[in-house]
């Protein structure tokens, strides 16, 4: 398994984590729920993708959907602290990972 591979799954883990924080969040919106939703479907897609060999289109679209959950995220005034902070360390797994591939 490649260090990248890695690296995704830990990107991975970190927006199912986000994903289940924001479902489970009575606050947050259905418009936040969706975007990590479509975040961690992302992250999905790019394990496999890397597994294909399409590792730099994979983190690219996977970051774009990252930047996507954060902006979502800071503007939900009803989710919680916990709930944020998840997306945003999931955002910044992903952004992380783009640094070290450029």
């Amino acid at each position: 398994m490649s260090d990248v591979t890695t690296a995704l799954r830990e990107v991975e883990q970190k927006t199912n984590a986000a994903l289940g924080a924001v479902e489970a969040d009575g606050g947050a919106s259905p418009v936040l729920t969706a975007v990590v939703r479509e975040f961690a479907r992302k992250a999905d897609k790019a394990l496999q993708s890397a597994s294909n060999g399409h590792v730099r289109d994979a983190v690219f679209e996977l970051e774009q959907a990252g930047d996507s959950a954060k902006a979502a995220a800071e503007a939900d005034a009803g989710a919680g602290g916990a709930t944020t902070k998840l997306v945003l360390d999931a955002h910044l797994a992903i952004c992380m990972l783009k640094a070290e591939l450029a």
